[in-house]
């Protein structure tokens, strides 16, 4: 059986998901409604309503397990309300308590660096400067709890206004624009 892979930018405000199985959801944008994205595809993995940036899609259940797996970093860059410390840096390195499904949960140990360049992130309007600085850093990943980022830079005083994903394992977003997809091979990014 041949396979098929993607690599997509999904853009702010749309859920990971094709097919929208609960009616709550009726008004939500999905990812079905970015033209030209052929059908049979699933996400692999997945970026809540409010994050954006790389997202693999995939006809190879397989591989959807391998990626999501422990085993394969991903990396995100992060817009965080004020100049983050680096106390607060070395914490989130280093590990720390945050909520999952009701219960105390350890994050693994992370690498997380300042981002001085943000040159390319797509623009895009969070809020106005009035309402104070912001700063933005690099998180990498082996692990994926739901909003766990958000939760983590919460849990030391810097909450999370953007979330970009910019790499999973050696896949990047490279040049894509949001909404943008392109077809890749599955053994190279």
């Amino acid at each position: 059986m041949k396979y098929t892979y993607y690599k997509l930018y999904k853009p702010y405000g749309y859920l990971s998901q094709f097919v929208n199985h609960q009616n709550k959801r009726r008004n939500k944008k999905l990812l079905s409604d970015i033209e030209g994205i052929p059908e049979g595809l699933m996400a692999v993995g997945r970026l809540d309503e409010k994050s954006e940036g790389l997202l693999l899609l995939t006809t190879d259940g397989k591989f959807s397990q391998h990626i999501t797996s422990s085993e394969i970093e991903k990396e995100y860059h992060v817009m965080v309300d004020g100049i983050i410390s680096n106390e607060a840096i070395e914490k989130l390195s280093n590990g720390i308590d945050i909520s999952v499904n009701g219960k105390p949960y350890p994050t693994k140990p992370c690498e997380v660096s300042m981002l001085k360049n943000t040159s390319h992130i797509i623009q895009r309007f969070v809020r106005d400067d009035k309402h104070g600085d912001t700063s933005w850093i690099s998180i990498t990943l082996t692990e994926g709890k739901f909003r766990q980022v958000r939760k983590m830079t919460a849990k030391v005083g810097f909450p999370t206004l953007r979330l970009v994903r910019v790499r999973v394992g050696d896949y990047k977003i490279d040049d894509l624009q949001p909404g943008n997809f392109k077809a890749i091979n599955s053994e190279q990014s």
